[in-house]
């Protein structure tokens, strides 16, 4: 994204934003704060003639928020949603109002302990339903029927969770 020209970055804070503005001061493409437009219903920027769109102070806030939840934070578009409806927006606003000013994209790591929220949350529900088969190798008996096909239905379960892994990680460096 290019620089917001100096002309712009005197403009008063309450000042309504273009969308390139906003745009540029997010770290995201036009067309993502558009797509948010048609997820988040609580996004509603003033359309001018020819359908311009014109964002409030307010608007940005709730921007940032929704920025951080999901490249910060690692929330999916429904997440957010979710927070959006049972903490509000007030919320989410003043969540875009703690996050840093300026966004610096980076791929989500893998094989760290600083994986998003969901896929701790989800390998913990794994690791819970399945400790009868986490243990060393040594101490197993052979695998019956049963715990061949659970083992079987985990190995597909980690499988999927790594290929949602590996897109979550391509688009965050889109």
């Amino acid at each position: 994204m290019s620089a917001v020209p100096v002309a712009l970055a005197t403009k008063s804070p309450e000042a309504f934003r273009t969308i390139s503005e906003v745009a540029n001061k997010l770290d995201v493409p036009q067309h993502v704060l558009r797509f948010w437009e048609a997820r988040f219903a609580q996004i509603r920027p003033v359309k001018r003639a020819g359908g311009r769109r014109y964002y409030r102070p307010e608007d940005i806030d709730l921007l940032h928020g929704i920025r951080a939840l999901l490249y910060t934070d690692g929330y999916t578009i429904k997440g957010v949603q979710k927070i959006l409806r049972e903490q509000g927006v007030r919320y989410v606003a003043e969540v875009g109002r703690r996050a840093p000013a300026t966004h610096a994209r980076k791929a989500l790591p893998v094989e760290t302990d600083d994986k998003p929220r969901y896929a701790r949350a989800a390998i913990a529900r794994l690791q819970e339903a399945h400790s009868d088969l986490l243990s060393p190798v040594e101490e197993q008996p052979p695998l019956d029927k049963a715990a061949r096909t659970k083992l079987e239905a985990l190995l597909r379960e980690l499988t999927m969770l790594k290929t949602e892994l590996r897109a979550a990680r391509d688009r965050a460096q889109i």
